[in-house]
């Protein structure tokens, strides 16, 4: 049995064959190799030139572009016809288009984004509730890593048609923090005060200069907006820092932070109306009255005084 197998293999491997055979894995390995070399001196001249995403695309360009090459020739060298297997090919891909329209509308936003460029990879972006950092732009999908390390895959159609932020588009982003103080608050000392905490915290920037602004009247306090420049890789320092430090100043200085509560007024000048509880004085005299009137002895009038009254005796005296 073992030998007519050998039989039928060395039969199939003729000298000729052989040589194909070893001239098809030389062919594949030379082709892998080249386009490895042509993928790193394609990084290497355009690093200085191109941004990650297009250096990413013109790699993976030449990987599948060369893999499509290498194996038309190892086909022609094995003998196979191209022209029908393109033929077949364009029929298949005729009907694998009708079958996948969403994988080329995808397609077509990848293109448009690589195009227009709203972001790049290692942007910060934000869609809708999901915040990450980009890993890698395809034609199909874009890859994010969000802060608590999940991996989402999210496609270019649905990129493409909604809102869209780069958070980490500009070197430098402002901080808005909405504070609210008592109405007894001197305004320029509340200003003087968030000056010093901004020039104090050694991730607020000075130029730009802290934006204060006095934004509104609310129910319980003064509103007001303190807005902070700083660079866009100090955001959680900043963040940790100078909500501390606003707290901490506060309390020094006997700037109140108060809660939402109600107060009445009876004029724009005026104190604050005082309330107090008022009994009724007619509710007091008769509570009075009747409390004098439990005080009072009760005297028994005798037999003879009531016969001297005209009244009679009580069946029991008799």
């Amino acid at each position: 049995m073992f030998a007519s197998i050998w039989t039928e293999i060395t039969g199939f491997f003729t000298p000729e064959r052989f040589r194909t055979l070893v001239v098809v894995v030389v062919v594949i390995v030379v082709g892998i190799m080249a386009i490895k070399i042509l993928n790193t001196i394609t990084g290497r001249v355009t690093r200085k030139h191109l941004s990650q995403q297009y250096k990413m695309l013109i790699r993976k360009g030449i990987r599948y572009t060369g893999s499509v090459v290498l194996l038309f020739i190892v086909l022609h060298l094995l003998g196979v016809k191209i022209t029908a297997l393109l033929g077949a090919a364009g029929i298949v891909g005729i009907a694998i288009g009708f079958a996948s329209q969403t994988s080329m509308s995808n397609l077509i936003s990848g293109l448009f984004m690589i195009s227009e460029k709203p972001f790049e990879i290692g942007d910060v972006i934000k869609m809708g509730s999901t915040v990450g950092i980009v890993l890698s732009i395809d034609l199909l999908s874009v890859k994010i890593k969000t802060f608590d390390n999940q991996y989402i895959r999210v496609p270019n159609e649905k990129l493409l048609g909604s809102e869209l932020t780069n958070i980490t588009r500009f070197p430098i982003r402002r901080m808005d923090i909405n504070l609210g103080v008592a109405y007894k608050t001197d305004i320029d000392h509340l200003k003087s005060v968030l000056r010093q905490i901004a020039e104090a915290n050694p991730y607020c920037l000075d130029e730009p200069e802290p934006l204060i602004v006095f934004s509104n009247f609310g129910d319980s306090a003064l509103e007001f907006l303190f807005g902070i420049w700083f660079y866009k890789t100090d955001y959680l320092s900043l963040k940790n820092s100078i909500m501390q430090e606003i707290k901490e100043r506060f309390e020094r200085e006997g700037i109140e932070i108060p809660f939402p509560h109600l107060s009445l007024y009876s004029g724009s000048v005026t104190d604050p109306m005082p309330i107090r509880i008022v009994n009724d004085p007619l509710s007091e005299r008769k509570a009075r009255e009747a409390s004098e009137a439990s005080k009072k002895p009760v005297r028994k009038t005798s037999a003879s005084e009531r016969r001297a009254r005209g009244g009679s005796t009580p069946p029991d005296a008799r």
